[in-house]
């Protein structure tokens, strides 16, 4: 009787969440948007004040830093960062060997100088001024598409090039609600970043791509970094006698975390969002897409899993990649699932309906419908383009004809001004360049770079989009070898497997690369004409773009205002805030997910066998219940609630007596905001995003705040497994630890 009077509770409060908080949680906002939902955020009891909030020279906004592909924060004044441990998958592999698999077994730094390179790639971005250049961007453009393009692009690195006047700092201009805004964005670099503690992935990815996605989660997915600058105080590529960066402010934790109920933020770096794109686009992405991206990945992860199985080299080196992989495609696969259960395309159709009606009927509006129009036809042509160029792309990806086709292309661009030169390619861009050639090695191995290649060839053979350039060079040139034994020719002969070589490239003139015998160089010279035609074609129709997005833009905004619906740009990387509360949903009939999990959930869970395999010693610190300071006795905010008093007729109500691992919340994520910091209503840190649940997966192309749920490591767990398991103390004795 007891626990069906909890699963009555369990369901009516979730129901009653969603019904009598009927906030909207939707919103990944720029900063200085913060005053203009003040009263939002007030309402979800989110008390650090908006305007602070705008600030990015304030904490806690300076504290939040990019990592060029995911979110972190700095926890102490001595440049500790925290992320997650999917985020730092790189540099944990690339320290793991045969003799130390960091992957396998964790790793932590009991002081600074046992703190390892995590590699040459690596950056910490600290977003220090974000500021409106639309104007600058777009002003006198020409009407021809391909000359327009280019204007836009002279202009965006013209304001780069002044901004990045001190080498210490990367600039970008970033293009928000579709061309119609630009934003010049200036960030401090950190080029020396460090391992400091990472658990082992049986703990970091504990229920590994099974449990990717879903929900209830039991996983340790942190690891902690360190930024390291010279020994005057400026950022330094790694160096032994470097010195850990001092930030201008770093995160309080609070120990206590939140419960049910509770309002939070998100701040970080999410990639891109697609909530503004009309329903031709979703259509094409739901019919063909997503379907072959998910389809070429599986046939990829067998791939290395298998030659994985086979090499524990190749296991480590293809780590990171598999990961990468497997996480998209499950990706693709939610968001083929989440289109069939729920009719998000009739959803966008419908609206857009509405949209024409109301663009019809809009005195100041009305002419926009011929751009509207032309925006489709634009569409079209790029939905054949893509199509059309998507098995020939394909078909150049060995990761030599990639690194091939980017240093023949470096040599062609060094003929021009560098002011002239394609973004990637100028000298702002070498260092990186540099590094990422030198961080081929780390995650390369040539019979599963053929083995990938050579699937993506047979696949360009099946269909009729042929170049007559790789038919000549690789397809047709086939009387006596198949064409297996011949990809066996071309990395038996090249030089480009050889670090040192390979960099010599760099600084080769274009008519080395024409008369060069190594066969991948060959091949890369063969293609360019195809690969820059092509190339001429995409800009000319992003030049197109330019002028049909940004107008059906502008008329866009002004009917959600109309709706009185909240109007934000669609993610692109920068930095965004949202908000929300913890909150758990009801996924599907009868199931509700309660918003907390345990540790004692990790034990049920627990196969012995990957990827529900915990380490021996979580095990036994759960079986001992040696919970130290971080055991939470009940996940109810306050007893004295309506949400408390439901549970009247019970004899010990709302008991938890554990500690949480993972919890969920409403805030509005995406790809990017992996290891974003989650703040409490103060701006205290109490977790870390690392995922979103199955059913939230369309979020990125529509959201519904009944089942939209991002999910987080809870940081009393990150604190537990410091304290209790690992005895992570000289980290700890580093962290700013609050109580309420």
């Amino acid at each position: 009787m007891r626990n069906a009077l909890i699963s009555a509770f369990v369901l009516s409060s979730g129901v009653a969440l969603i019904s009598l908080e009927t906030h909207a949680d939707e919103g990944q906002w720029q900063p200085y948007q913060m005053p203009s939902i003040a009263d939002k955020l007030s309402e979800r009891g989110i008390d650090i004040p908006a305007k602070q909030l705008a600030d990015l020279t304030q904490y806690p906004m300076n504290a939040v830093v990019g990592l060029g592909y995911c979110t972190a924060s700095f926890v102490s004044p001595q440049g500790l960062v925290v992320t997650n441990h999917h985020c730092a998958y790189r540099a944990i592999q690339y320290n793991s060997k045969k003799e130390h698999n960091y992957i396998a077994d964790g790793f932590l730094a009991t002081s600074k100088i046992d703190e390892p390179s995590a590699g040459p790639n690596e950056r910490l971005y600290i977003t220090e001024a974000v500021t409106d250049v639309s104007e600058q961007v777009t002003q006198d453009l020409s009407q021809d598409p391909l000359v327009r393009y280019e204007e836009i692009q002279a202009n965006r690195k013209s304001l780069i090039k002044s901004c990045e006047s001190d080498d210490n700092y990367r600039c970008s201009v970033r293009s928000f609600h579709n061309g119609l805004e630009y934003y010049l964005i200036k960030q401090l670099i950190i080029r020396d970043v460090r391992l400091v503690y990472a658990p082992p992935k049986s703990v970091g990815a504990f229920g590994g791509d099974i449990d990717n996605y879903e929900y209830p989660r039991h996983a340790g997915d942190f690891t902690f970094l360190r930024a390291y600058v010279g020994t005057d105080g400026q950022p330094a590529a790694y160096a032994e006698d470097n010195v850990p960066f001092e930030p201008k402010s770093y995160l309080k934790i609070n120990a206590d975390g939140v419960k049910a109920g509770d309002g939070v933020f998100v701040a970080g770096y999410p990639g891109s969002t697609s909530r503004y794109r009309l329903t031709s686009e979703l259509k094409f992405a739901s019919d063909w897409l997503y379907p072959t991206l998910a389809s070429r990945y599986q046939l990829r992860i067998d791939t290395i899993e298998a030659m994985g199985d086979e090499s524990s080299e190749i296991e480590i080196k293809y780590a990171g990649t598999l990961a990468s992989m497997a996480n998209r495609m499950k990706k693709y696969n939610g968001l083929l699932d989440g289109f069939k259960a729920t009719d998000i395309a009739g959803i966008k159709q419908s609206r857009e309906d509405d949209f024409k009606q109301w663009l019809a009927t809009d005195k100041t509006y009305q002419t926009y419908q011929t751009q509207f129009t032309q925006l489709e036809r634009l569409l079209s042509k790029k939905r054949i383009d893509s199509q059309t160029r998507y098995y020939y792309e394909n078909a150049q990806s060995s990761t030599l004809l990639a690194a091939a086709n980017k240093l023949y292309r470096l040599s062609k661009e060094k003929t021009k001004p560098d002011a002239e030169r394609e973004e990637g390619y100028q000298e702002r861009d070498m260092k990186m360049f540099k590094a990422r050639l030198k961080r081929i090695d780390a995650s390369f191995d040539t019979s599963v770079d053929k083995a990938l290649w050579l699937q993506d060839l047979h696949a360009y053979k099946a269909q009729d989009n042929r170049v007559a350039a790789l038919d000549a060079m690789l397809i047709d040139n086939q009387a006596s070898t198949s064409l297996s034994e011949k990809l066996d020719g071309l990395y038996s002969l090249t030089s480009l497997t050889n670090q040192d070589k390979r960099l010599a490239w760099m600084d080769a003139e274009a008519d080395a690369f024409e008369t060069s015998a190594d066969p991948f160089i060959r091949l890369a010279v063969a293609l360019y004409d195809t690969n820059m035609a092509q190339e001429k074609d995409q800009k000319t129709l992003a030049g197109q773009l330019s002028k049909a997005r940004p107008g059906y833009m502008k008329a866009i905004i002004a009917y959600y205002q109309a709706n009185d619906w909240p109007v934000y740009p669609d993610a692109n990387g920068t930095l965004r805030i949202t908000y929300g509360m913890v909150d758990g949903y009801q996924s599907k009939d009868a199931l509700y997910k309660q918003p907390f999990t345990r540790l004692e959930g990790i034990t049920a869970k627990h196969t012995g066998v990957a990827p529900f395999n915990a380490p021996q010693k979580v095990l036994d610190a759960i079986k001992e219940q040696r919970y130290g300071s971080h055991k939470v006795a009940s996940v109810i905010k306050d007893p004295s609630t309506w949400l408390c008093r439901l549970f009247s007729c019970l004899d010990k109500p709302a008991a938890f007596n554990s500690v949480p691992v993972n919890f969920l919340s409403s805030v509005d994520t995406t790809g990017g905001n992996s290891g974003s910091p989650v703040f409490n209503g103060k701006g205290e840190l109490v977790g870390l995003n690392f995922d979103s649940t199955y059913e939230a997966i369309t979020k990125d192309w529509f959201f519904n705040p009944t089942i939209t749920r991002a999910i987080h490591v809870d940081f009393r767990y990150i604190l537990w497994m410091m304290d209790e398991v690992d005895h992570a103390d000289n980290l700890i004795a580093e962290l700013d630890l609050v109580r309420n």
